[in-house]
């Protein structure tokens, strides 16, 4: 019976599957032209699937050997499957092979069905909870299915009652993997999820890249941002498609913990929901702290924000990228957000609390809080810090960013000078000349403005020859290296580095240009900014220089790429959406878990957010400023090898700076 029934439940469910995979195409294709290179992009796929997206699940080990036998076992099962019986190649040699696949693939599923007994929080429920039985199902039957070819079994072995048993068994099995990959279900992911990884819309993260840069808006287009589903990009649809809801970026987001309306996983569930169209009765997850599932409905061409999604879950985000760090499918969802505040802000100038305050000061006086902007370098009235436009060329450019209108901030800005003078660093700052980053314009959505004050600081800084910047400010740190030279004029790139105060001192530190005695001090934890470390991958520095001052950290368990957010990115404290308790206090928490007396940083944000959670707590600094506290004066005995190190060091890099 299984000889000629094999073939036709294999070739109806094959054919069922491609319908629903070319409607599904159908759905993507909807969104707006993305242009992609088909060939290399599928050609890149497999080792962006075996290499970039490993990378990300090796870091559970339980799943990542769980999807390897698993996945691994039922894409080489289907192979040999076809072969052995679609179309009926006799060889005992593939079916003992299809018969080892099947064994891979049922103690990977036996493992994802353990798993689903007690399933943490974050994993949603719903169909997910029936894939391990499917899996099963498939394996067994087709095992058992496969003993005959293999010469193990006789032929018609068990008679008509096992071949029904069977026939029913392998229904299940191929409706649920290979029919559910194109109409929906738990294996919808894999079907767009290979697809995304081949024409995501961020090549440059595979292969040991690194993009975060916002993608700068068409300001001539007939409408700014994404209103409805179908202005996405095509690509951003399909990776939404591709959502495991392991709930993994749920896990990490900053504004979930903390209780704001914000679930990034249940956010991706949304925007599928929005590009098939329907409601989210359906979704088996967490939802919104505070807002119910069940009520949010929406369609391909219908606002976001008018049913499917509420505004303040766009604005409770911090940009952290937690999520998309976290995500082993590598889907971009503060791409997405940024999207559709885009359109909020640009189309309906619905930028909520202080926000559009914020941005009409950006435009009158080019910093957020409405300072006189010619008040920019009061806090170096004494500092007697060189100006390029008196200069004209120097080594290093100081970017000294929004800190400059301050107080707690300027403490910062003068240990970082006492550093650079202390190391005879080559230096001056733009003064006057120097304009708002634009950081907060953009993650706010108003892409305009950004680009405004990102062309003028352009226009400011090529009248100038130097060779690095650097700033105390990760936010504008990020913007300057990765988001400014997507809007030099046609031809044109920078052709200078962006550095952070914390890698740059510690360049001085390593050439011998600093004299430091040890810190005396307590217990010490270190707080990774977000837009330094996830955002630019700078994690390493800081804690090298805290090393070199006699540091020896009492690491948090949230720390590197796993750091929690402040809670003061993205304009998260502009927009202000209440939760249930706040970011900073989470963090600090964990500060205190560790025992730490001082938490050192390395971001002006973090400071302020830090330092506003009530005390008791632990003090926060910056790494300028212990640094700065651990300076010895020139005056000041040392030992003769620091001595010799630092003259000659001094030597030589006068030597370079008269070249």
């Amino acid at each position: 019976m299984l000889d000629w029934l094999l073939p036709v439940l294999l070739s109806v469910a094959l054919l069922l599957a491609v319908a629903g995979m070319l409607k599904r195409i159908s759905l993507w294709r909807a969104g707006q032209p993305e242009k992609v290179n088909l060939f290399s992009g599928l050609m890149a796929m497999p080792r962006r699937y075996l290499v970039d997206l490993h990378h990300v699940v090796e870091r559970d080990k339980y799943m990542s050997k769980t999807h390897v036998a698993t996945a691994g076992g039922f894409v080489l099962s289907m192979v040999l499957i076809l072969a052995v019986h679609l179309f009926g190649v006799e060889s005992r040699w593939l079916s003992y092979a299809l018969l080892g696949a099947l064994v891979l693939m049922f103690v990977g599923a036996l493992f994802v069905f353990k798993r689903r007994l007690n399933p943490p929080s974050r994993l949603s429920k719903g169909p997910w909870m029936r894939l391990p039985k499917s899996l099963l199902m498939f394996a067994v039957s087709f095992f058992i299915a496969t003993l005959p070819a293999a010469g193990i079994l006789p032929e018609n072995f068990g008679g008509w009652v096992l071949a029904v048993v069977l026939a029913a068994g392998i229904v299940w099995g191929l409706g649920e993997l290979v029919f559910g990959m194109g109409w929906g279900g738990p294996m919808k992911h894999a079907f767009a999820g290979s697809l995304h990884l081949a024409f995501h819309r961020r090549p440059e993260r595979f292969g040991g890249g690194r993009s975060t840069g916002l993608k700068a808006v068409d300001l001539t287009a007939s409408k700014l941002g994404v209103e409805k589903p179908t202005d996405f990009k095509w690509n951003q649809l399909l990776g939404f498609d591709a959502c495991v809801q392991c709930g993994k970026c749920e896990a990490m987001c900053p504004a979930f913990a903390a209780g704001q309306p914000l679930n990034p996983k249940k956010l991706i569930q949304d925007m599928v929901v929005g590009l098939a169209g329907g409601s989210d009765a359906k979704f088996a997850g967490s939802p919104y702290p505070g807002i119910e599932v069940g009520k949010a409905e929406g369609g391909p061409n219908k606002t976001i924000t008018e049913g499917l999604v509420s505004p303040d879950t766009l604005w409770s985000c911090t940009t952290c990228r937690a999520c998309v760090e976290e995500c082993p499918m590598m889907i971009e969802h503060v791409d997405a957000i940024v999207d559709m505040r885009r359109f909020l802000t640009l189309e309906k100038g619905n930028t909520p609390n202080k926000g559009a305050e914020v941005l009409d000061n950006l435009i009158a006086t080019d910093n957020p809080n409405g300072f006189n902007p010619g008040s920019r370098m009061n806090w170096a009235a004494d500092q007697n810090l060189r100006v390029l436009k008196d200069v004209k060329e120097v080594d290093v450019v100081f970017w000294v960013s929004d800190g400059a209108f301050d107080m707690r901030s300027q403490r910062i800005l003068r240990a970082f000078v006492k550093v650079l003078k202390a190391a005879n660093v080559d230096f001056a700052v733009l003064g006057d000349e120097e304009r708002d980053s634009g950081d907060v314009a953009r993650r706010l959505g108003d892409d305009a403005t950004f680009q405004s004050l990102a062309k003028r600081n352009i226009a400011a800084l090529s009248q100038y020859k130097f060779n690095r910047i650097v700033t105390t400010d990760p936010h504008a740190f990020h913007c300057l290296k990765n988001e400014y030279p997507e809007l030099y004029p046609a031809g044109q790139k920078p052709d200078y580095d962006v550095l952070h105060h914390t890698t740059f001192i510690n360049e001085l530190v390593k050439a011998g240009l600093l004299n430091l005695e040890e810190f005396k001090g307590g217990t010490v934890t270190y707080h990774d900014p977000c837009y330094l470390g996830r955002y630019n991958g700078e994690y390493d520095s800081p804690r090298e220089l805290l090393g070199e001052l006699g540091i020896k950290l009492a690491e948090m368990e949230r720390s590197g790429f796993r750091s929690r957010c402040c809670g003061g990115g993205g304009g998260a404290p502009i927009t202000d959406i209440p939760g249930e308790r706040r970011i900073a206090d989470m963090r600090m928490a964990e500060i205190k878990e560790v025992g730490a007396e001082l938490v050192a940083v390395g971001c002006q944000q973090c400071t302020a957010m830090l330092e506003g959670v009530v005390e008791p707590r632990a003090e926060v600094k910056d790494i300028a400023e212990l640094v700065a506290d651990a300076l010895i004066e020139d005056d000041a005995p040392v030992s003769g090898k620091q001595s010799a190190n630092k003259s000659a060091a001094k030597q030589k890099q006068a030597g370079e700076v008269a070249v």
